[in-house]
């Protein structure tokens, strides 16, 4: 390089380092342009700041290069990587493309076009891509993975777990996919080494390894200490706090306050159900609403009624998280709601630039975040008991009642199923449990078989989630003496009749540790007790929120034998179980957890207090609803 383009180098680095971008851009080209030799110094340059995290400034770098240089596939493959590590999908789908143009076999970019596809939720391309790359190099590991992945999209599960531990005999400390493949083996109620595989998973979580999300873990053990320690090792790997959009200015006191919902779940979904009705009643005289819906876009008729809820409703999806937060900031959001976590189709990373002065994680993720950019977490003081707000690292904030927020516009249909209809037997006591199949643990299972094995001709009513399940459970029942023929599975309904066909259950049993959260509020709304045991963690507390803020506490029990007596109690003394039905129909539209308008009052209150810290130049801190 002469000494005039090392000048003239110096120079766009400076203008760089000052976000002089476009003057950086111009004199980059300039040096191209004078000599073409300067390129491998100038690729040099963009990958140091890549590989400091500083993507634009790769971006900028790398993108002036690939006209000169467009047959050096290392230009578009990196810029590929860092538009996907920006969140910007689309940008990263054609960089790959381009690269694929001069080298159509490499393996590399087609597994980092497959897995730019899932982040698109384009699953049917990604397999594409990922089963050439697969024919191509059959050991690399990521392959192997990001398929496994897709197969689980499909819910091809059998499938799934193969392509998992292909890619861990290849890698057995590859990222995330020992979590990946417990999960999905729950998912089909496969629990062979079930033991040795959480206690692997424990340990390397404890080594702090990047071995799960953290979702994954809820379901697994009760552990809170785990939970944060994984939700921290999870953010910190894959969503760190990023500064590339600096500090967010002071916002002055406005009029009314700004409230922006973000979420991939704005439509017939559990959290779009559950909250349809908060967002209606919200004071809009002030606060202003904002709703950024950043998920595969639904037509359905609560897509349409939540639209309608909002003073503003922004579609995002095809959005990258930098614009999201660009765009939020230049909103002046006062208060942002994360209603996803880590749960599917969820976007930390939107977070991660602060869209907000104030961000809060509320109800679609039952746990910490383990982010230093998550000021807030809403619970009650079931969920998180005094001494247990060491686990999370939000500060919490405490409704009255329970965190639950409800719809008491849920319509529950008319329909009168029968026994028959829904594969029950005539006679006998009709145990229920409509959680996802994942949730429930062999503990768990050989406490409902106790049960039922002291119930003579009860039964066990169970979500019907895929085939494998259901083969897997009458084994699991065949083992534990049970006739697998008391075993009866549910297929999905619509919502409306979901709630009716709890009318044909005497008691609804739940699991442990991942309680039934949104499927419990659904029981309880149709009429149905729900009888649960407590634990330590916010997931295997949620069911005890609700109970408690329905006035049925004692249907809350905290040991298994405890649980298992009342579940056997409740089924032989009927006199007993009708008084707690008939106080249910009383509470259920006098208590707290259905009272919609109170509850939006305290979620409001809330929503002030955090503000006027904020206001008062106040750092987050515990808040308290009284």
């Amino acid at each position: 390089m002469t000494p005039q383009a090392q000048a003239m180098l110096q120079q766009a680095i400076q203008e760089l380092q000052g976000g002089n971008f476009d003057l950086a851009n111009s004199i980059l080209k300039s040096i191209l342009q004078a000599n073409i030799d300067s390129a491998d110094t100038i690729f040099k340059l963009g990958m140091t700041y890549a590989n400091h995290n500083k993507f634009t400034e790769a971006s900028i770098i790398l993108s002036c290069l690939q006209p000169y240089k467009n047959d050096d596939v290392r230009i578009p493959y990196n810029l590929g990587f860092i538009y996907s590590s920006q969140g910007k999908h689309q940008l990263a789908l054609e960089a790959y493309d381009v690269a694929l143009k001069i080298n159509p076999n490499d393996s590399e970019t087609l597994i980092n076009k497959g897995a730019t596809l899932i982040d698109l939720n384009n699953y049917t391309l990604a397999l594409e891509a990922l089963d050439k790359a697969i024919r191509i190099s059959s050991d690399i590991p990521e392959a192997w993975s990001n398929k496994g992945v897709v197969l689980q999209a499909f819910n091809r599960f059998d499938e799934a777990i193969t392509h998992f531990n292909k890619a861990l005999s290849l890698n057995p400390d590859i990222n995330w996919v020992h979590g990946d493949l417990l999960h999905v083996k729950m998912k089909i109620s496969d629990w062979s080494s079930l033991a040795d595989g959480l206690t692997k998973l424990s340990h390397k979580v404890e080594a702090s390894e990047n071995v799960a999300n953290p979702f994954l873990l809820l379901a697994l053990s009760d552990n809170a200490l785990l939970h944060k320690k994984s939700a921290e090792i999870y953010t910190q790997s894959k969503y760190p706090s990023n500064p590339t959009l600096g500090p967010i200015s002071k916002h002055s006191k406005g009029s009314k306050i700004r409230v922006g919902y973000f979420s991939a779940d704005f439509y017939n979904h559990a959290t779009g159900c559950l909250m349809a009705e908060l967002f209606e009643l919200h004071n809009k005289s002030q606060f202003e609403f904002f709703g950024f819906s950043f998920g595969v876009r639904g037509e359905d008729e609560m897509r349409q009624r939540l639209e309608k809820s909002f003073d503003q409703f922004i579609e995002v999806s095809k959005c990258s998280d930098v614009e999201i937060a660009q765009l939020s900031r230049g909103l002046n959001i006062d208060i942002a709601i994360d209603l996803k976590g880590f749960t599917q189709h969820s976007r930390p990373g939107i977070f991660s630039y602060r869209v907000a002065p104030i961000q809060v994680n509320y109800l679609g993720y039952p746990g910490t975040m383990g982010a230093d950019y998550i000021d807030y977490l809403i619970a009650d003081k079931i969920l998180i008991p005094s001494h247990s707000e060491q686990f999370y690292s939000e500060k919490v904030v405490y409704l009255p009642h329970s965190y639950q927020v409800n719809d008491r516009k849920r319509v529950i249909s008319k329909k009168q199923f029968s026994r028959q209809e829904m594969g029950l037997p005539k006679q006998g006591f009709v145990y229920c449990c409509f959680n996802n199949n994942h949730k429930i643990l062999p503990a768990t299972f050989k406490s409902w078989m106790r049960i039922l094995r002291a119930v003579d001709g009860s039964v066990l009513w169970l979500l019907q989630d895929n085939p494998w399940a259901v083969e897997n459970l009458k084994k699991e029942a065949q083992k534990e003496g049970v006739d697998e023929k008391r075993l009866v599975f549910a297929e999905r309904l619509s919502p409306s009749e979901h709630l009716a066909r709890h009318r044909q259950a005497d008691l609804f049993i739940d699991t442990f540790p991942y309680n039934a959260h949104t499927t419990a509020s659904d029981a309880l709304w149709a009429g149905l007790p729900v009888l649960t045991l407590v634990g330590e963690s916010f997931a295997s507390r949620v069911a005890a929120s609700l109970l408690n803020a329905v006035g049925i506490t004692e249907l809350i029990t905290s040991t298994i034998e405890e649980y298992e007596t009342l579940a056997i109690d409740l089924a032989i003394n009927s006199h007993k179980l009708e008084i707690i039905k008939q106080t249910l129909a009383v509470n259920r539209l006098t208590t707290p957890l259905f009272d919609t308008p109170r509850f939006t009052k305290n979620l409001e209150d809330a929503y002030i207090k955090m503000y006027e810290r904020y206001q008062l130049d106040l750092q987050p801190d515990k808040i308290v609803i009284i």
